[in-house]
């Protein structure tokens, strides 16, 4: 996801390189994670005396530009009430290592106010749905490779918490991520924000290919505090299924085959969303119809709906979808939200 709304991703290798880097994922001795410590997670109370509020057994994430690239610009309260996690893309980097800021683009949002975003921060949430500020994106440079890089991003991110009422983070960082010190900052995040933080992650596909991954690695070291991991499935190359084979974007087999891969090594069902994009402009390729996305889903939670490829076993925890971005969604006339939305809400 990216400012100027067709992101310019560096190719993903090719389907070579996507093969060596899933030679470590030996998916048949895998377990599959329970849903028992994420799923308790979720019905904890939130941080500085939110309301306590559950996040959605199946949940919609959708990404909130603060910015305008030529899709429609919203304001807060105006996000399509189907988005369950909203994430506010994005925040800042300072001068200083790991940590970050956020700076409301009041001027792109045609002079939406600080204190007008904060009350539609607590509307929302009024409205049970939760916001997270959004960390990273394609042009990014928040980097985490110190414990004094650690320290500092989970003290920025915690007081942005305190400072808008955010009930967590989102973690897109597509320029490289240190798995050792990104857990110590999340791990210190969670511990200052208490039982109700939630945390997401938007990898690209090439980055939950194997466990051995530092993004892969990351998502299973926070397993205990861990929301949603909401894979990118665009602007990719083809890449590895779990069953071995080749895979290129745009189809179910896509979806469903490289989901497998993170359900069968280690995540649990609630932990695993699909993302995609909301329109074709909202990405530079892997735009996929709404009934597509809900094709896969069905695949995944019942077995129904599969292309070529069907899973061994049915996930019917899992979480859900997201998209980028509620912007690109409204202005493509909600067709993504108003139908994969109502399907996420009803899976099993």
């Amino acid at each position: 996801m990216d400012r100027a709304g067709i992101r310019a991703r560096r190719r993903k290798s090719s389907v070579l390189a996507g093969m060596l880097a899933a030679l470590g994922l030996a998916v048949a001795g895998l377990s599959t994670g329970g849903a028992g410590s994420a799923d308790a997670r979720d019905a904890g109370a939130r941080d500085a005396g939110a309301q306590t509020r559950a996040v959605p057994k199946h949940a919609v994430t959708g990404y909130w530009q603060n910015f305008n690239n030529g899709a429609t610009v919203q304001r807060l309260s105006q996000v399509q009430d189907q988005y369950d996690i909203i994430a506010v893309a994005f925040a800042d980097a300072t001068g200083q290592p790991g940590q970050v800021t956020f700076n409301l683009d009041s001027a792109g949002l045609g002079g939406y106010t600080v204190a007008q975003f904060k009350a539609d921060i607590k509307a929302k949430q009024a409205a049970g749905k939760s916001v997270i500020v959004s960390v990273g994106g394609e042009r990014g440079s928040v980097s985490v490779n110190s414990s004094a890089a650690a320290g500092n991003f989970a003290n920025s991110v915690y007081a942005l918490m305190r400072e808008y009422g955010f009930d967590g983070v989102d973690i897109d960082l597509e320029n490289g991520l240190n798995a050792t010190y990104m857990t110590q900052a999340l791990k210190s995040l969670a511990q200052k924000a208490g039982p109700g933080l939630v945390l997401t992650m938007a990898p690209q596909t090439i980055d939950m290919q194997s466990t051995s991954n530092a993004y892969f690695k990351t998502a299973l070291n926070v397993k205990d505090i861990l929301t949603v991991v909401n894979m990118q499935y665009y602007n990719s190359g083809a890449m590895l299924g779990c069953d071995g084979k080749v895979y290129g974007q745009g189809s179910v087999d896509f979806l469903t085959a490289l989901a497998c891969i993170q359900l069968e090594g280690g995540l649990a069902p609630s932990q695993v969303g699909i993302g995609t994009p909301a329109s074709p402009r909202g990405a530079g390729s892997g735009h996929v119809s709404p009934t597509v996305v809900k094709n896969a889903l069905d695949c995944l939670a019942r077995g129904t709906g599969c292309g070529s490829f069907k899973p061994s076993k049915t996930y019917p925890g899992i979480r859900g979808a997201m998209t980028w971005s509620t912007n690109w969604d409204a202005l493509n006339g909600n067709a993504w939200s108003n139908a994969v939305g109502p399907h996420v809400h009803g899976l099993p």
